[in-house]
């Protein structure tokens, strides 16, 4: 063991008690933390057939942007099968709400050595991909030591991310050359991952532009929409803690009458703490989990469910994408223009940096400083409804533009494996 990765694999056991004491108090609020611990410690009782390509994809986010690669992984090594691993229950539950019983699925260990050489000695996969920035070095290491070519895919780096990984600069470079090979997003992060040490680096875009919805999500939305009427919609999705007040003020500020404005907190821990809010303001509201059509004198719909962000985007007319008036680095703004709908982000997406780029340029999206523009913008694109129409087919054209990373990551998992 190299010395850095035994000062690493050290300090994760001087860090183990406050894991454990953080996985419970996580359990406290989310009992899904509570169950299958043993997986992650490298114990499991799933069997799955080999031979095995294995996927991770930390949380719910990078389990949504999986969907394409799974079906080209699918069409390519037919009898094969699929191992899913998360770190979030609410991952695992969106696997599960996605995929069903065509990929297993379990828990990632936490990066101990000895947890990480059980993983993989337990389901011993031929392939082996990590999505966007999952970079555990005890697990590329065994990975390595067990032959198993590792793929870092969909990969993306932001600049601040790759100045902390620079400062442990040999340690990451030694990590980053043990990976069979990357597919990065975009040319930025190629070159910031080169620049790291990582080697067989391929520009194959960014898997989220490949994403469509299913033909049941696009219905379903439809149902929303007959339940709604025809007053003006506009959704908040995948609001953060924080963030909600900033949208109750924005709408407050809009006045626009008849609005119906529909809340998905990105996580579902928060759905009663959201609802909570609305009653505490006085402010009417239902729940999508009440199964009704919506009062013509309900302002707020909230929506308190996993797996229907495609719904809730194709039954709107604006959608205001969430985790960005804050410093929090943004949500997903793709699945709003892959269902032609005109997109209002924040100022802060640094998570997003390339997709919100591409989307401004190509005026399928505006940003807005903060819930007061946010409340302007609103009403300007409320009364605008060919100006939102061009926003929505300036969405639909981008997604078309930009398709096909699933492809290209497939091809390069094909070529020449450096080991």
């Amino acid at each position: 063991m190299s010395l850095w990765r035994g000062v690493y694999s050290i300090v994760l056991h001087l860090l183990l008690p406050l894991v454990l004491l953080r996985l419970a108090w996580r359990g406290r609020r989310q009992p899904g933390y509570l169950r299958h611990i043993a997986e992650r410690f490298g114990f499991y009782a799933l069997r799955v057939p080999t031979p095995v390509l294995w996927l991770h994809a930390v949380s719910v986010g990078e389990t949504r942007a999986a969907e394409p690669l799974i079906k080209a992984l699918r069409e390519r090594w037919p009898d094969h099968r699929i191992l899913m691993t998360h770190m979030t229950p609410t991952g695992r539950d969106t696997s599960e709400h996605a995929f069903g019983g065509q990929v297993a699925r379990c828990y990632l260990p936490y990066d101990l050595p000895w947890a990480v050489r059980g993983f993989v000695k337990h389901f011993r996969p031929e392939l082996g991909l990590l999505l966007e920035t999952e970079l555990w070095p005890n697990l590329i290491h065994a990975c390595r030591a067990s032959s198993i070519p590792l793929h870092l895919v969909n990969a993306r780096l932001s600049e601040r991310s790759a100045r902390g990984y620079a400062r442990f600069a040999a340690f990451t470079r030694a990590t980053l050359r043990e990976l069979a090979g990357v597919a990065a997003q975009t040319d930025a992060d190629a070159q910031r991952l080169a620049a790291l040490g990582a080697r067989d680096v391929a520009v194959c875009g960014n898997l989220k532009f490949d994403r469509s919805p299913r033909p049941q999500d696009v219905e379903l939305g439809k149902q929303f929409r007959t339940w709604f009427g025809p007053r003006p919609v506009l959704l908040a999705a995948s609001t953060r803690e924080g963030e909600e007040e900033k949208v109750l003020e924005a709408v407050e500020l809009a006045a626009c009458p008849g609005l119906l404005t529909i809340i998905v907190p990105r996580h579902p821990q928060r759905f009663d703490a959201v609802a909570r809010l609305l009653a505490a303001r006085s402010l009417a509201y239902q729940r999508r989990s009440e199964q009704r059509p919506v009062a013509a004198t309900t302002a707020f719909w909230l929506g308190d469910s996993m797996g229907e962000l495609y719904a809730y985007y194709t039954a709107c007319d604006i959608a205001f994408v969430g985790g960005s008036l804050l410093p929090l680095g943004g949500q997903n703004l793709l699945e709003a223009c892959a269902v032609g709908k005109p997109v209002l982000v924040g100022p802060h997406t640094f998570n997003f940096e390339e997709a919100t780029r591409l989307a401004l340029r190509a005026r399928a999206a505006l940003q807005v400083s903060d819930q007061r523009e946010l409340a302007r913008v609103v009403v300007a694109l409320l009364a605008e409804p060919e100006r939102r129409a061009r926003m929505a087919e300036a969405g639909l054209a981008l997604m078309r533009q930009h398709q096909g990373a699933a492809q290209r990551i497939v091809a390069q998992l094909q070529g020449p494996r450096r080991r």
